[in-house]
């Protein structure tokens, strides 16, 4: 064990990592420059334990009713070797489904290194080599991904190959298209967690010396249509959430450069009093923003932190206000109680000029 591994089991108190997912990196490549989550996700802490712990629980995750739903739909649609899968997937990609299809299950063993191996040389082998080869499904790969300087494994419900000479990414969801439309919302989180499948499955493939091209950026959702539980299947095209997620994990620091200015006797450990924890987590830089609240479990612990700062206004306002962190010094410039410092001259003139406007509006003087 590496002395950084070493590290991050004691901060989460010895218990085992929880695993990164495409949900957990959509989460933290979406607000990178909050170091407080880089580092409690690299160390695998449990942050919906954790919350609660602090008093702070997280309002937000599928029902117990609703993963159930999700895993019987998807055994649905996968049911019979994929026979009706499959016919979705060609006949949304516009290409003939084929007499049968190999369907490999790679979701049965525990050991992830060995699971991963497997999937990467079965998907390696499965690259295209011409237009007689019979479609290729695979069951829940594992794949793998830098993130912060570590290796994350993570699991798409399904990757086809060989159909329209190309590997697409599968993913199954629960949540209903009714008259043709979906929740904006849930779809294009659906094309975020899909959009960090598609860059794995790519650098696996380059990685074996194949075109990353070979997956293409059109996933496919399959949901069920209506109020019923009949399957449909759209394309979701990624290359705009591609080019975010790049952008985004190159600029992540290293877990390794984080740690270092995380203090020594930092700690998650969900044994420790909550009085602790939360003295603890108010040691690390947090970047709140009003959408974490829909993605990170720690949320309203942070927005109660930030509650007297600019950013919990979001990102556009504490931009727009050139680096004042607190709400006290917008309102001192704004009323003209305080001198602003050289660097703050443009933003208090605006903040004179809405001052002097709202005054208008309400017919007081500014």
């Amino acid at each position: 064990m590496t002395s950084s591994e070493q590290r991050l089991a004691e901060i989460r108190g010895g218990v085992p990592p929880r695993r990164h997912n495409a949900r957990t990196i959509a989460a933290l490549t979406g607000n990178p420059g909050c170091s407080r989550r880089a580092v409690l996700d690299g160390a695998g802490v449990d942050k919906t334990g954790l919350a609660e712990r602090i008093g702070f629980p997280a309002r937000f995750g599928q029902s117990r009713f609703a993963i159930t739903r999700g895993n019987a739909f998807e055994a649905q649609v996968k049911a019979d070797g994929g026979v009706e899968l499959l016919r979705l997937v060609a006949e949304r990609l516009g290409v003939e489904p084929g007499d049968r299809a190999d369907w490999t299950d790679l979701g049965a063993a525990d050991d992830l290194p060995e699971r991963h191996a497997r999937s990467r040389e079965l998907l390696t082998t499965a690259v295209p080599t011409g237009p007689h080869q019979p479609a290729a499904l695979f069951d829940h790969p594992l794949l793998s991904l830098e993130v912060a300087g570590r290796r994350v494994h993570l699991e798409p419900d399904l990757v086809a190959a060989r159909l329209a000479g190309r590997f697409h990414v599968v993913e199954i969801k629960s949540f209903p298209v009714i008259d043709g439309q979906a929740d904006p919302a849930k779809v294009s989180a659906a094309a975020t967690q899909s959009a960090v499948y598609v860059l794995a499955l790519r650098e696996l493939l380059a990685a074996a010396g194949h075109d990353p091209e070979l997956v293409s950026h059109d996933v496919v959702l399959i949901c069920p249509r209506d109020f019923a539980n009949q399957p449909v299947a759209s394309l979701l095209d990624v290359r705009k959430q591609l080019l975010v997620l790049r952008r985004q994990l190159a600029r992540m620091d290293r877990l390794d450069d984080l740690l270092s200015a995380v203090p020594a006797d930092f700690t998650a450990d969900l044994t420790t009093d909550p009085a602790t924890l939360t003295a603890a987590l108010a040691r690390v830089e947090a970047r709140y923003a009003p959408e974490c609240l829909a993605s990170c479990e720690l949320a309203y612990f942070c927005r109660h932190e930030a509650r007297d700062h600019t950013g919990a206004m979001g990102r556009p306002v504490r931009e727009a206000l050139g680096g004042l962190g607190t709400v006290a010094e917008v309102v001192a410039l704004a009323s003209g109680e305080r001198a602003p410092e050289p660097e703050q001259a443009e933003a208090a003139a605006l903040l004179r000029a809405a001052a002097r406007l709202r005054a208008d509006a309400l017919g007081a003087p500014a």
